[in-house]
């Protein structure tokens, strides 16, 4: 990633009486509605016949904001039509609820009391901008909403706010409002003909001296007293007060929909607003680069079509900005997929998509679109730049005439069927502090990537490349893995109304693909973005959010990996020996850093370990300490005395045991020199619990008798790494391979078909039939091969079917002679459903 260069505020600073007169003005700048109107219908044949997107990443509720980001770039450019279908889901069939409520993540419990501010302001805009009536949408006064939702005392006043109006439920509830959701609200409750003073106050509050504005509220120490001073002395700060502690870092597009929430709230009779959106248009015009685009915030620095949308459009409802604006939708149409230009080549069927980049569309010209949910994302507010109606104008009519051909040329129809209502997955919610800073960005640094939905869903791609019918499950799962890469090089998720760049899930999904052995220049893009600077500060410490020394083990181990597998020996040295320095003299790692991870897990000291095999101390001792009595291991190192622990801890346990620095030795079949005899035993008990969890298929199954792909999976790539056959578990999960590539979470008729992500990327290494470790080019090797010649004549666990009468099978080891006593082994039921994350080590 590159880093935003500095704003030369001096030199492109104007008046304020000047900019106050541009506002006052029509902007001048031409629109290009033919190319916004090509986008919508493209952006029309994404969306199912319900009018939903559909959600690869666990859950099943559709990607509710990403779908009101389309509808607002189908009005602005005059396609209305098309978007029917998603008013027509969220109105007339009521699920808008499941959007600003909490009904639709836990069901018939009374969590619709429970309301998500910024979705309930998105709302309100959405019934504005497509005609409805925004005091009977879905049943519900969404002016009333929003306006409840702006707290009128206490720490968060004048903040659009998540909350419970019911008592009972407000400890449950953190406030993850942002600003983003904030400007939504300003605008909403403008072209409401009701500004909110607070709300407008509480949004200038977030922008800057430079000009522009943060997305995030965050919090400080204070000696000030008073409603708005937690009991444990902190306050929401401003901007400018956020400065000191590196909260308050610029965002492109919050900025810009920060400036269109201003100009919304004037136009509405607001005072005192030309000095802020005067400094609002003085950033963005020193911040334009040199390629005509805006970049967004941290993670999406580099200019975007996704940040420039909103940008464009923002300051072509200021006026006075023509030269910009037209810059900005140069940059907008050079990423764009036109008949004139792409009839003949990839993307001859995705006329009018628009890409993240330019460096994107001219990829995906050659190979056609990988990652169609960038794309649609991107498009959605892309679209508003080339459209040019503001925001204020969409929600009171004043959007432009409807298109002619837009309800002829998509796919895409309401029809007069009742669609049935999504399946809905109940999910858990942690107990929220309004009072603490915004979650340690560990795995997900926060990234200012529209279309800022509140829901954690992203949708599948409807069309990547062509694969053909003969293509194997692990070449078909390495196109649907490779497809989830943004901008083709890592891993996004939408949270708490804010799109986050994955780290984690990116580093696995490397490895994944290692595993399989596909798509290598998606491995290589990846790789090269987990070994950028700002990606190694945001991923392995914390940055921007600590302010101290900060270091991450399991981070810095999975850093130290990737960056072996790529040869770049000067980060290996870096990250191994920032990773040793968490090494205590008992030889477990320890988290460094205000947002340190508390837990000592297995799976964590099983990476460290990985990770420092040429160097290890005493974490291997350190690890044998804690085997239960049924020879597996718990999931915490802190855990006491056990008699059985954990599925994936062990599968992880076994892989760290049994790794050694990369040899083109053949691993011995006896004990390896250097091994106690303690090891030896802890690894030969460990194998041999995990082989008693899989059926004849070589599946482990849950409580409910389903398989569980991520545990059979990571059981699988164990034992292969051990020298133990995984074939079977190959073939069973492969056959688990839908079209497009992924895996389901669940059964697949409990999950109507639908692709889980991270299902899918923990799969890989059963659908490979092999670890990681053992794939080419691989920094590690196994020390050992089963079975061990002098210490058991066979581990192999024998199949029965999981409805016999269980067998125990024992095992010794004599203190001399290591003699096994044989017995016949069984399946054991699995004690308790086991949820893994990502690539088992």
């Amino acid at each position: 990633m590159r880093r935003r260069r500095t704003m030369a505020g001096l030199a492109f600073a104007v008046s304020i009486g000047l900019v106050a007169a541009m506002i006052a003005g029509t902007a001048s700048a031409a629109s290009d509605r033919e190319a916004a109107h090509q986008n919508s219908l493209w952006l029309a044949k994404q969306l199912r016949a319900d009018g939903t997107f559909e959600n690869p990443n666990g859950g099943t509720l559709p990607d509710h904001g990403l779908m009101l980001d389309v509808l607002f770039a189908a009005y602005a450019s005059g396609d209305g039509a098309v978007a029917e279908p998603i008013v027509d889901y969220l109105d007339d069939q009521g699920h808008a609820t499941d959007y600003f409520t909490w009904d639709g993540l836990i069901p018939d419990s009374g969590f619709e009391a429970v309301i998500t501010g910024g979705a309930a302001a998105k709302t309100l805009v959405a019934a504005q901008i497509s005609g409805r009536d925004p005091r009977n949408f879905d049943g519900h006064d969404m002016i009333a909403e929003t306006k409840a939702a702006i707290r009128r005392s206490g720490p968060d006043i004048g903040r659009v706010s998540d909350y419970s109006k019911n008592p009972e439920y407000a400890d449950f509830v953190t406030n993850n409002a942002n600003v983003f959701g904030q400007a939504i609200g300003v605008i909403g409750l403008a072209a409401a003909g009701e500004n909110d003073q607070l709300a407008i106050d509480k949004l200038v509050t977030q922008q800057c001296s430079e000009g522009y504005f943060r997305i995030f509220f965050a919090l400080v120490k204070t000696d000030e007293t008073g409603d708005h001073v937690t009991p444990d002395g902190y306050k929401i700060s401003s901007c400018d007060e956020g400065k000191a502690t590196g909260v308050s870092p610029s965002d492109g597009d919050t900025t810009g929909l920060g400036l269109s929430a201003m100009l919304a709230a004037k136009r509405a009779g607001a005072q005192g607003l030309d000095a802020p959106i005067a400094r609002a248009v003085s950033w963005l015009a020193g911040n334009q680069s040199a390629s005509g685009g805006w970049g967004g915030g941290v993670g999406t620095e580099a200019p975007n079509t996704n940040s420039t949308g909103l940008v464009v459009q923002a300051l072509a409802d200021a006026g006075g900005s023509e030269a910009l604006v037209d810059r900005g939708v140069a940059f907008l149409k050079s990423a764009q997929a036109t008949a004139a230009a792409d009839s003949g080549n990839s993307l001859s069927n995705d006329i009018g998509a628009i890409a993240y980049n330019p460096e994107s569309y001219v990829a995906a010209r050659g190979t056609g679109i990988a990652g169609v949910d960038t794309w649609i994302r991107a498009g959605a507010q892309a679209s508003l730049g080339l459209s040019q109606v503001g925001f204020y104008a969409l929600a009171t009519g004043g959007g432009p005439e409807p298109t002619s051909s837009s309800t002829t040329t998509t796919t895409t129809s309401k029809t007069t069927t009742t669609t049935t209502p999504a399946t809905r997955t109940e999910t858990t919610t942690a107990a929220p502090n309004t009072t603490v800073p915004a979650p340690k960005p560990k795995a997900t640094t926060p990234k200012a990537t529209a279309p800022k939905a509140v829901t954690r869903q992203v949708p599948p791609p409807t069309k990547t490349q062509e694969r053909p019918d003969t293509a194997t499950p692990a070449s078909k799962l390495g196109a649907y893995l490779a497809d989830r890469l943004v901008g083709g090089d890592h891993v996004e998720v939408t949270e708490n109304d804010q799109r986050y760049v994955d780290h984690d899930a990116t580093a696995d999904l490397v490895l994944a693909l290692r595993a399989l052995g596909e798509q290598p220049d998606a491995v290589d893009r990846a790789t090269k973005f987990l070994l950028t600077p700002d990606a190694v500060e945001a991923y392995a410490h914390g940055a921007p959010y600590e302010q101290g020394e900060a270091a991450y083990a399991e981070p810095l181990a999975k850093l130290v990996v990737i960056a072996e597998f790529a040869q770049a020996t000067d980060h290996v040295s870096r990250f191994r020996a920032d990773l040793l320095k968490l090494r205590g003299d008992d030889g477990t790692f320890t988290d460094k850093g205000a947002y340190a991870d508390a837990n000592a897990t297995v799976k964590r000291h099983s990476w460290a370990m990985l990770a420092t095999a040429p160097d290890p101390g005493r974490s291997v001792e350190a690890l044998l300490q804690r085997q239960c009595a049924d020879g597996t291991f718990p999931e915490h190192l802190d855990a006491d005395r056990c008699e059985s622990g954990d599925v994936g801890a062990t599968a992880a346990a076994v892989t760290a045991l049994a790794a050694r620095t990369h040899t083109d030795d053949v691993p011995p079949s006896g004990k390896p020199d250097g091994w106690s005899d303690e090891r030896t035993s802890a690894f030969v008990r460990a194998v041999t619990a995990l082989g008693t969890r899989s059926t004849s298929r070589g599946l482990v199954e849950g409580e409910a008798g389903q398989p569980d792909v991520a545990l059979s999976a990571a059981v699988a790539a164990t034992r292969q790494f051990a020298g133990l056959d995984a074939s079977e578990t190959a073939r069973s999960l492969g056959e688990l391979v839908l079209a497009d590539g992924g895996l389901t979470k669940g059964a697949v008729a409990a999950s109507d078909g639908r692709t889980d992500f991270p299902t899918s990327l923990a799969a890989a290494q059963g659908v490979a039939g092999r670890s990681w470790l053992t794939a080419a080019g691989s920094p590690l090797s196994p020390a050992v091969r089963l079975p061990l010649a002098d210490v058991t004549a066979d581990v192999r666990p024998q199949a029965v079917d999981r409805f016999t009468q269980p067998q125990l099978l024992l095992w010794g080891l004599g203190a001399l002679g290591g003699l096994l006593l044989l017995g016949a082994l069984l399946v054991l039921v699995l004690r308790r459903l086991i949820n893994t994350k990502g690539v088992t080590p």
